[in-house]
């Protein structure tokens, strides 16, 4: 029997339209070693390291008459190089011309006829890099059966770890008859499915996200903690199929001395910083600012656990202080909230996020976005994915990377979506916003790193 989409993975399916496309992206960019960065070589790469991750070789297919949730089945036409594709910028590519092409790249739907995902190979960047863009469905990102594909590419060494050998065979894809007869197979054994499938089919938004909340369990408890409604915000508008796209680089070293300096933790600062910048953002707009004013982040956290080298993840429902001018008086307010969560057990009930993760960043900031978007605009004003990542050089067919920036889809009626990861000494900030709400995203990206400096200035040399 093919295997079902559990009722949160169909959820995205049936969740998806023209403005909210459901995937999760990366940029990693890479310096070319002297042996080159091809796409031949990218494709051979991954061809063998598909078999680690078998669901990237199925495609969806949906039962006559919506009688159960689709099922996964191989695609017995998987060609890998429609996935893996090569674009290039114009010599010599710049920075902004990459991150146009990413806000495209994101701004496109999926092919649900086909696995859902793709990566592109962009040449041409000067300095002589090259960039690797991933897309992948939420419905396929479990964490530990199928992390996000930008995981499994990379190594710790030059050299790649040796291919794992395994004759792929497809296995024949159901008929329509033997779809529901498995179907009905179910209902007889579980009469309710039946109603709540149809009712999902015909996108009952209602029933799909109680459908997402019962997958997610205690998180969605967490989140039903909240007292009030997210204040407004200008980051809430309906918003358009198109994107832009912006990115920030600190140090990880900065955001530690802050830490040292003021208390709290690494995920503290940078939700301060975020603070300190959109406040700026604000204000270069026009808009009211009071010194009572806040922003609400819905803030999956991955947190590291030092002493047992393990992980846990948590969501937290945060108000950001934007109408704070003291950059430091910012930081203790967002530490005293993140406080008050943990000592509530509120991360408690998040922990039904554990058993999904593969506690790499990709996979993670996905998780963290399939979060975000089984919940309404009135929860909250801005997503945050704040992800800590490998302090040691990673590597792709010999390129070392040297950045990587999350790319965190919008949810219904959110204009920014922020995605951070540490990566090897730096702390990289992707900001996927919408095209008409959000034309100034750039600036926003550029306040990220101002606010950086602003609280590195109360820090005593």
């Amino acid at each position: 029997m093919p295997d079902r989409l559990s009722a949160l993975d169909a959820s995205f399916l049936y969740l998806e339209d023209s403005t909210t496309p459901m995937h999760v992206g990366g940029v990693a960019v890479f310096r070319r070693p002297k042996a080159g960065f091809d796409y031949d070589g990218l494709v051979d790469l991954i061809d063998q390291r598909l078999a680690l991750v078998p669901r990237y070789r199925q495609k969806v297919v949906h039962v006559p008459g919506r009688l159960a949730r689709p099922v996964w089945v191989d695609d017995p036409d998987f060609d890998v190089t429609y996935h893996v594709r090569r674009s290039a910028l114009p010599r010599p590519g710049t920075d902004q011309q990459l991150h146009d092409l990413v806000a495209r790249l994101m701004s496109r739907p999926l092919d649900h006829t086909r696995p859902l995902w793709e990566i592109y190979l962009v040449e041409g960047l000067a300095r002589n890099r090259s960039a690797v863009i991933t897309k992948t469905h939420q419905a396929m990102v479990d964490g530990i059966g199928a992390p996000e594909i930008g995981q499994v590419i990379l190594d710790v060494s030059a050299t790649p770890r040796r291919p794992v050998e395994a004759l792929w065979m497809p296995q024949p894809e159901p008929s329509g008859l033997q779809l529901v007869a498995d179907a009905v197979a179910e209902v007889v054994q579980r009469p309710g499915e039946l109603v709540e499938n149809v009712r999902s089919a015909a996108m009952d938004t209602v029933a799909t996200v109680r459908k997402v909340a019962g997958a997610l369990g205690g998180l969605a408890s967490a989140v039903r903690t909240a007292a009030t409604p997210a204040p407004g915000s200008p980051l809430n508008v309906r918003i358009s199929p198109q994107r832009r796209f912006a990115v920030a680089r600190t140090r990880l070293d900065e955001f530690r001395a802050i830490r040292r300096a003021h208390g709290g933790t690494v995920n503290d600062g940078v939700l301060a910083v975020l603070s300190g910048a959109l406040r700026n953002w604000l204000l270069s707009r026009g808009e009211v600012v009071t010194g009572q004013t806040t922003m609400r982040a819905m803030a999956p956290l991955s947190i590291r656990d030092e002493d047992t080298n393990g992980s846990q993840v948590s969501a937290y429902l945060v108000d950001l202080p934007v109408g704070e001018p003291n950059p430091v008086v910012r930081l203790h307010h967002v530490s005293h909230a993140m406080r008050a969560h943990q000592e509530s057990g509120q991360q408690v009930a998040a922990q039904t996020l554990v058993k999904f993760s593969g506690f790499a960043p990709p996979t993670l900031h996905a998780l963290g976005a399939r979060a975000a978007s089984s919940f309404s605009r009135r929860l909250f004003n801005v997503v945050v994915t704040n992800v800590p990542g490998p302090q040691v050089p990673l590597y792709a067919v010999g390129a070392k990377m040297t950045e990587m920036f999350p790319v965190v889809p919008l949810a219904k009626s959110q204009a920014l979506s922020i995605g951070v990861t540490s990566y090897d000494g730096g702390v990289y900030f992707g900001l996927n916003a919408d095209r008409d709400a959000m034309s100034d995203v750039d600036v926003l990206a550029a306040m990220v790193e101002e606010s950086v400096e602003e609280l590195m200035g109360t820090v005593s040399q």
